[in-house]
């Protein structure tokens, strides 16, 4: 069945001519017609087929997190702000795939601004897992993740923060790679956190994920954080079948208090599939790394509350119709009634930590304390390779169970946060599944984190290639509630 090949084995029929562009593109559309009332990830969808001569991705549909601006495209980042933008340019990562021959979808569902940890706060719909209808596919790029998952398409594009696609990875059984933070242009992508942000893909394969890698790692002069170097992949890579000489580094902190019982009997089972690859298990600590939440809580709302004030109305978002006798008034009114609680909530806490009389004691902190981060990654990779880890203390729990308490939330993200501060590339594949810890111990996925030091991209994909094709996880990948 077409919706279950991976995007090389699409990418090769269509070059062998044993489909068309348009019968591809024909055929996700029924299945998003299909199922998106399942899981309702899509904002909009596009409907018009473009083609053009044969190029690299032949015409395959992609999917399009609601952040990248598309010329002539609505893009709303899931707020009401936004809900009539129109932008007259594309994104750089669009321009370099429309290049590639990609046919976008349009737009997928996302937390406003792609702020919150549950995907419960987006302004338009609320979007299932997959695996589990009546629970979150987690964080803000769970829509890209539950399309892949839900085999509504082969690839999708997000973003990634700290969290936003390795923990909807974890919960939705896709494969996630993030490159290193210079590889990839954030130009006209909705900002969140810009020295954080980082844009990819979510694909169902490592090998499809190094595909998207080679068309997307550029250098843009409209970036000034991407580097002079489009790194290819050495295709000899996916010919290693053991891990012989590779040293990985299992970290005692992402295995202590917060991790629940089941999901770290699948992590460790993981780990003794990597011994069983030949791999070297290293026991190792990263001590800093439990500073990396409250680190990450004030420099990533600060950047937040910088990335937000141009949503005023005068410069982007909506006018409020509420009366106002000064510009104080006439801002406060317009950023109150548009924006939702999350937004609310991180632009005063981070103008709070930005503010003279503060900035010192919170944000040059933990400015320093990203900086001892940092150097708690390089000194780990100078003892090993690969550092293998939980993306997620839990599987995915129930729509709407914690959202009244935000702080446990935000605990969730301490085993993604560090390599994030720390801007390591990485990848998450799938690793078998946990039972919840709730009353109703459902069956959920599980995910394994390789964390890898900066431009060492290949690598990563080397070793995950290497675990996916001795542990076949890839082929489970199959929502019980599939019909076709």
């Amino acid at each position: 069945m077409l919706a279950f090949e991976s995007l090389e084995s699409i990418i090769n029929k269509i070059k062998n001519k044993e489909l068309s562009s348009k019968e591809v593109f024909d055929y996700f559309q029924k299945r998003i017609e299909k199922y998106d009332n399942k899981i309702e990830a899509f904002n909009y969808v596009n409907k018009n087929f473009v083609e053009k001569n044969g190029t690299v991705l032949e015409w395959i549909p992609v999917w399009v997190k609601d952040l990248y601006c598309e010329n002539w495209v609505l893009t709303t980042a899931s707020s009401i702000m936004l809900q009539n933008f129109i932008p007259p340019y594309d994104a750089t990562i669009i321009k370099k795939l429309n290049e590639a021959g990609m046919n976008s979808i349009w737009k997928l569902n996302l937390d406003e601004f792609a702020m919150w940890t549950s995907w419960e706060n987006s302004a338009i719909r609320v979007t299932k897992n997959p695996w589990a209808l009546d629970r979150i596919p987690w964080w803000s790029s769970s829509w890209s993740a539950a399309s892949v998952a839900a085999w509504l398409c082969p690839v999708a594009l997000w973003t990634d923060t700290w969290w936003s696609l390795r923990q909807p990875s974890f919960m939705c059984w896709v494969v996630w790679f993030r490159p290193g933070y210079w590889r990839n242009s954030r130009y006209w992508i909705i900002p969140m956190a810009s020295s954080l942000d980082c844009p990819w893909t979510i694909t169902r394969t490592v090998k499809d994920a190094s595909i998207m890698y080679e068309l997307m790692n550029w250098y843009d002069d409209l970036d000034n954080v991407t580097i002079e170097w489009n790194h290819k992949i050495d295709p000899k890579i996916w010919e290693r079948k053991d891990l012989k000489g590779k040293k990985i580094w299992v970290p005692k902190e992402y295995f202590e208090e917060w991790l629940d019982k089941n999901v770290r009997e699948t992590i460790n089972k993981a780990i003794k599939d990597l011994e069983d690859m030949w791999a070297e298990i290293v026991n190792i600590s990263l001590p800093v790394t439990k500073y990396a939440i409250a680190a990450y809580y004030i420099i990533v709302p600060a950047e937040v509350s910088t990335n937000l004030a141009r949503l005023d109305w005068i410069r982007y978002g909506h006018i409020s119709d509420l009366s106002h006798d000064n510009l104080e008034e006439f801002y406060v009114n317009n950023r109150w009634e548009w924006l939702w609680l999350e937004s609310k909530r991180r632009s005063i806490l981070w103008s709070y930590v930005l503010s003279a009389w503060f900035y010192d004691a919170y944000f040059t902190k933990a400015s320093q304390v990203r900086t001892l981060i940092i150097r708690d990654f390089e000194e780990a990779f100078n003892k090993v390779d690969v550092i293998a880890c939980p993306a997620s203390p839990s599987v995915a729990w129930k729509i709407w169970e914690k959202i009244d308490d935000p702080l446990k939330m935000y605990i969730a993200d301490s085993y993604t946060i560090p390599a994030s501060l720390a801007w390591l590339p990485w990848i998450c594949i799938p690793c078998w599944f946990a039972e919840s810890e709730d009353e109703e111990k459902k069956s959920l996925p599980v995910w394994l984190q390789l964390i890898w030091p900066s431009f060492w991209e290949e690598k990563i994909f080397e070793i995950a290639n290497v675990f996916e094709k001795q542990t076949k996880w890839y082929e489970k990948m199959i929502p019980a509630w599939f019909e076709d």
